[in-house]
C-alpha cells in the first residue's frame, strides 16, 4: 500500500546546481531524502507528508504525531523500516 507518511524536515540541500530543493527528513528517526518541488515554502522544522519520496503537503506537528502513530499500529512503519534497511545494502 503507498501511503503519505509524516515527517520532520531536518535539513536542506540544493540539488542539481541549485534547481532541486531536496530535505532530508525524520520519519520517527528514520532519515530519508524528499524532494520539496511541491512545497517551495517548507522549511527546516515544518512537518509535510511524504509520498514516493515527493513531499505533498504541510501538517502541524500534533496531527503528523496521530497519523504516525496510527500508521505504526498498522504495521506501515515497520514497511518503511524494512525498505531503508534494503536500501542501504
Amino acid at each position: 500500500m503507498c501511503l503519505a507518511i509524516p515527517g520532520k524536515i531536518q535539513s536542506i540541500d540544493y540539488v542539481y546546481n541549485g534547481m532541486v530543493k531536496m530535505a532530508k527528513i525524520s520519519f520517527g528517526g528514520i532519515i530519508k531524502e524528499a524532494s520539496l518541488e511541491m512545497l517551495p515554502t517548507a522549511d527546516v522544522g515544518d512537518y509535510v507528508l511524504v509520498h514516493v519520496g515527493v513531499a505533498i503537503s504541510k501538517v502541524n506537528e500534533e496531527e503528523a504525531a496521530k497519523t504516525f502513530e496510527y500508521l505504526k499500529e498498522i504495521g506501515e512503519i515497520d514497511e518503511l523500516i524494512e525498505h531503508t534497511q534494503v536500501d542501504k545494502n
